[in-house]
């Protein structure tokens, strides 16, 4: 094979040198009797020059449309005075072509090989073997290598060892559905796709490998969303005879390793630890964005015998009072107000209470505006101005409900109002934190059970461990989560490795001894041939690269992603298959009709 250079690899030192060029006809420009050809491969693009005098080769680049496949032979030469090109790589330089070989020839395109192009997302991921020739995307896939690189690299360097795990596993409630794969040698039995490799790296730390990595393909079989996809990749790693601090201390340093490669930054460390009750009755939820304020504070206690029917009636009710302040939100005019009403009540919220406040009118009374300000004493009001450190021009939203409700809703308007006010799109900080002590437990509606926040191999903590048989939803677990500007960018924790107290939590759960021993019987089992203290996190890698890049959705940073409804629009997949492929599954398909 002949040598080989990239395009975008060539400058001056190349300069009176022959080279071979395989590439894409990036563009094509006749300028009075010269040909010149923008070559573009994966590296960049660089100028090839036709001229007349070489007529074969000559006519043949007269017929050279964009995205043809071509080889260049040719000279380096250094361009001619002021045509210079200082933004691209190769812009001292062309090469003037003594061969030319047309390897294949390109249709005409559903869109330009460009970034300025506005394409439809559908559009790109039906043609996304043309989308991934556009640089930005090509960019954002070399980056996604090079990243993966540094991984690994970090990892060994740690002393960790790589360790695949199986793609064909056993199907565990891990907290989302799984996708089920039939079994042809074992009729009526299925495979599931692994949510993560849990109880896989559980097993590793107890046969001794004390430090495992990896990079791992998850599948999940839920709802889709911008930063959601049903196959993704995790950054997965655990460790035996470790604290929560040893996991965060590792995950903050290869964080910072990730953001200083892509960004050249330095991040401060260590991160910002936030106490899960705390994310809540401050944020409303337990991913919060730190960018910004709009804190939510509790006044219940300013209101306690007030006139105001709405909030009175939820106080004798065990709920509580909480606002946000707007800094110059005195500025919303009434239909931004009942816009954020309606937008509260959307949520399942019944309505929003709000006050504007001045600062320049004479009485306590006078610097508050609202159709409510008349059923609360000068006492309250005051006292509000104080709790809440009013200076003039804000505007206070209240919510009244149960803790939880009215705090998750308040987070939901602090969220919007600053995405309305482009104080998200505007702040190119990143506010990293860990979310601790969250619940071990929560009451599921929808199951009208017990459940595990995170999953049932979660430790709880030592000192609330006393409360698991006589009030499970007052324990505290070993869970820790990373979070950025809003986004859970991954979770972990330390876990269980006493298999006493592992068959303690799948009772709370109410799982039968039965489905104990089907369904964990090989993790209960290994626990029992001595486990180490272990635990571990699983990062989102899509997400971090997506956040850190400013894309708007991880199917930007991802070669082949599907759509929200789950399909590939290239390759028209899921679709169906013969009905001799049904057969020997042993599978029947229940068709439902409509209309």
């Amino acid at each position: 094979m002949q040598q080989r250079f990239y395009c975008g690899k060539i400058d001056k030192t190349f300069i009176g040198k022959e080279i071979i060029l395989y590439g894409w006809v990036h563009s094509r420009r006749d300028h009075g009797g010269v040909i010149f050809i923008d070559l573009r491969d994966r590296e960049g693009v660089v100028q090839i020059v036709f001229q007349p005098d070489k007529k074969e080769i000559f006519t043949m680049a007269e017929k050279l449309h964009n995205e043809d496949v071509i080889k260049v032979k040719g000279i380096v030469r250094k361009r001619p005075e002021g045509t210079v090109n200082p933004k691209i790589f190769t812009g001292e330089i062309e090469i003037v072509a003594t061969e030319l070989e047309i390897l294949n020839k390109s249709k005409i395109l559903p869109f330009e090989i460009s970034d300025y192009v506005n394409v439809s997302e559908e559009l790109r991921l039906k043609y996304r073997y043309l989308d991934l020739r556009r640089p930005e995307m090509l960019n954002n896939i070399k980056l996604r290598h090079e990243l993966l690189t540094l991984v690994r690299k970090f990892f060994v360097n740690h002393g960790f060892l790589e360790v695949e795990t199986p793609f064909l596993t056993k199907s565990t409630p891990e907290g989302a559905r799984d996708f089920l794969v039939p079994s042809r040698l074992n009729l009526g039995t299925f495979y599931a796709l692994p949510q993560s490799p849990q109880l896989f790296k559980q097993i590793l730390m107890i046969a001794g490998l004390d430090k495992y990595f990896q990079i791992v393909r998850c599948f999940r079989d839920e709802d889709l969303r911008a930063d959601r996809q049903p196959e993704f990749t995790q950054i997965d790693y655990e460790m035996s005879f470790v604290e929560e601090e040893d996991i965060m201390s590792i995950t903050e340093e290869l964080i910072a390793e990730i953001f200083h490669y892509i960004t050249g930054k330095h991040l401060s460390r260590p991160f910002v630890k936030l106490d899960y009750e705390k994310s809540i009755s401050q944020y409303g939820t337990d991913t919060p964005d730190l960018r910004y304020g709009f804190e939510i504070v509790n006044v219940t206690s300013i209101f306690q015998t007030t006139q105001f029917k709405v909030f009175s009636s939820v106080i004798s009710s065990n709920g509580e009072i909480n606002a946000i302040v707007i800094p110059e939100g005195a500025s919303f005019s009434r239909q931004q107000i009942e816009d954020y009403i309606k937008f509260i009540q959307s949520c399942g919220g019944e309505g929003l209470a709000w006050m504007k406040f001045y600062s320049k009118a004479t009485s306590v009374t006078q610097q508050f505006e609202s159709n409510i300000v008349k059923f609360f004493t000068e006492k309250e009001l005051a006292q509000l101005k104080e709790k809440l450190n009013l200076h003039g021009g804000e505007i206070i939203f209240f919510c009244a409900g149960e803790h939880k409700k009215s705090c998750k809703l308040l987070g939901m308007l602090r969220q919007k109002i600053a995405r309305d006010l482009n104080i998200v799109a505007n702040n190119k900080e990143f506010k990293f934190l860990w979310v601790i002590n969250f619940p071990l437990f929560e009451f599921s509606d929808e199951e009208n059970k017990i459940v595990s926040v995170h999953h049932p191999f979660t430790a709880p903590k030592k000192e609330t461990e006393h409360l698991l048989n006589t009030d499970p939803l007052k324990v505290r677990s070993r869970a820790y989560d990373i979070v950025v500007n809003g986004v859970e960018l991954g979770g972990g924790s330390i876990r269980i490795s006493n298999p006493q107290l592992q068959r303690q939590i799948f009772n709370i759960l109410g799982l039968t001894e039965n489905e104990i021993k089907t369904k964990f019987g090989f993790l209960i089992e290994a626990l029992e041939y001595g486990a180490p203290p272990h635990g571990g996190i699983a990062l989102g890698f899509d997400r971090l690269m997506a956040i850190f890049l400013g894309c708007d959705s991880i199917r930007d940073v991802i070669a082949f992603p599907k759509t929200q409804k789950g399909v590939c629009l290239m390759t028209n997949a899921p679709s169906v298959v013969s009905k001799k492929q049904i057969d020997e599954l042993g599978l029947t398909i229940k068709t439902e009709l409509k209309g």
